[in-house]
């Protein structure tokens, strides 16, 4: 741990993130503004002393509203990848180690998921499923989401089953579930962290991407996503409405993906000398 968070990736990228979780989980009262208070005498005013980050169409402060949204945002984040990352790693698990049928039949449905893009997806699943605010958002995106951790696990159980320490276990009398959970799962974990770190930014991202477009969280709960669509109306009134959300999409994004890129690096040492 020490010498990875030497790594100015890992450690810019875990101060990032820890800090949006602090911001996420306190995110109401580090608010210097109520988000929902209304100013309309202000309206489309620009960052000031009073307002760092100016206000909206509405009068209501924009960094009380980034704020709280960050919960939003990363409540989707963390639920996907817990979601999609569980069912992923359990069902290529599964097919890596008994293979045949039923190999075959979980890797049709991963062949016939990937046959679709995943935003594409999740657009068709927000809009069948007219209700559900955050948990419709977290289902459309977790749908498919589990296909990437499924097709990295079964590799990698693939190339672990032959290793002479399976076969040890096997021939001391070792059930399928003992070598699954005790010996397979722990040595795979690696590159499945790594993937997991990715998946969140894209989680995120495709949250925002769905609030843009008016099929992610219920009208009124602050998204960043929303507040980005909202600022798109008036980009050459008061363009900082949606300059500083996109900026704060941005940063949370960056740092996920430079915390996966260090965390590549540092365990697999052979795979960073290469590159």
């Amino acid at each position: 741990m020490r010498r990875s968070l030497r790594d100015p990736r890992i450690a810019g990228g875990f101060a990032l993130a820890a800090a949006l979780v602090v911001i996420a989980a306190i995110g109401r009262w580090l608010a210097p503004h109520d988000p929902f208070a209304l100013d309309l005498l202000h309206s489309y005013e620009g960052p000031s002393s009073a307002h760092w980050l100016g206000q909206n169409q509405d009068g209501e402060d924009l960094l009380s509203q980034i704020l709280v949204g960050t919960r939003t945002s990363l409540l989707v984040g963390v639920f996907v990848v817990a979601i999609s990352g569980t069912t992923g790693v359990l069902l290529g698990a599964v097919a890596g180690w008994f293979g045949g049928r039923l190999d075959a039949a979980i890797s049709a449905v991963i062949d016939f998921l990937l046959a679709f893009p995943g935003i594409l997806l999740a657009i068709a699943v927000t809009a069948v499923v007219p209700e559900g605010g955050l948990w419709r958002v977290i289902l459309a995106l977790s749908l498919r989401g589990w296909v990437g951790y499924a097709r990295l696990t079964r590799g990698q159980v693939l190339s672990l089953r032959e290793r002479p320490y399976i076969e040890a276990a096997r021939a001391l009398g070792a059930g399928h579930g003992r070598i699954l959970f005790r010996h397979l799962l722990p040595n795979a974990m690696s590159p499945v962290l790594v993937e997991a770190t990715f998946g969140l930014a894209g989680a995120i991202r495709d949250e925002a991407a769905l609030s843009f477009l008016g099929l992610g969280v219920e009208p009124g709960t602050p998204s960043w996503g929303a507040l980005l669509a909202t600022g798109r109306q008036y980009l050459l009134v008061a363009p900082h409405i949606a300059i500083f959300p996109g900026i704060a999409i941005m940063i949370t994004i960056l740092a996920f993906n430079f915390l996966g890129d260090g965390l590549r690096d540092a365990l697999d040492p052979r795979g960073a000398a290469r590159r």
